[in-house]
């Protein structure tokens, strides 16, 4: 690669990514995002994942030695 391509690739690279943050700072305060997303609202479970915890205690109930097989498979 000459001197003349070194060139084109530093000017274009340079035109391409954004200039980096001071010692890796981020541009913004991230803190007021983090607290909103804390204070959401937080995702509902769904019926599915009852319905397989309620049939995983059921065979648990009816042959209690299936318990070291959940668990390996845990």
């Amino acid at each position: 690669m000459n001197e003349h391509d070194q060139k084109r690739i530093d000017r274009l690279l340079k035109t391409t990514l954004p200039p980096m943050a001071v010692a890796g700072e981020p541009r913004r305060d991230l803190w007021p995002a983090m607290l909103k997303r804390l204070d959401a609202q937080p995702a509902a479970v769904p019926w599915f994942d009852w319905a397989l915890l309620a049939a995983a205690a059921a065979c648990l109930a009816i042959s209690p030695g299936a318990i070291p097989v959940l668990l390996y498979h845990l």
